[in-house]
């Protein structure tokens, strides 16, 4: 039913599902690694969307895709939720979000769908873009009032939306 792009992508996700639940599995106990892949795994899959899938879906569409400003915003978030120290409360909070990110880009209205069929004949080419797409560096996480204020904001704003649907 769904092509190769899909099938990729959400792949990736259920992978990604699995780093994430992984690092918190243990209650007394943080598991850091896999929280380390599962973060350069998740910015790397944003880059994914942001740099290839979604300017694909807007020069074939002519348009950005309705959906695209709402995944902006959940990447946005979901980069600034990779910037401080890991621990299992804010685990808690990115699976919040991806919980309801995830369904946006999956199923067969999702955006992997709309893409996919979009590109129609070009899918493996539109696939072949996303897997050439580099590791995004990560950086050290900071911790601080200003990142913790930052991340506020942001699910602030997003609950706002949320209430106003």
């Amino acid at each position: 039913m769904f092509g190769p792009v899909y099938e990729f992508l959400a792949r990736d996700h259920a992978r990604l599902d699995a780093l994430l639940l992984r690092s918190i599995a243990q209650p007394a106990v943080f598991d850091r690694a896999s929280f380390a892949e599962f973060r350069a795994g998740l910015l790397r899959h944003i880059a994914m969307e942001e740099k290839v899938l979604l300017p694909d879906a807007r020069r074939r569409h002519g348009e950005p895709l309705p959906i695209a400003k709402q995944l902006r915003e959940d990447h946005s978030l979901l980069a600034s939720l990779m910037v401080p120290t890991p621990t299992h409360e804010l685990v808690v909070i990115i699976r919040e979000v991806l919980e309801a990110h995830n369904p946006l880009e999956e199923g067969p209205d999702g955006v992997y769908a709309i893409c996919e069929r979009l590109a129609g004949a070009d899918a493996d080419g539109l696939l072949a873009l996303l897997r050439a797409t580099p590791v995004v560096p990560v950086a050290k996480h900071v911790d601080g009032p200003r990142v913790q204020a930052h991340i506020a904001r942001q699910l602030a704003a997003r609950g706002a939306r949320r209430g106003s649907r």
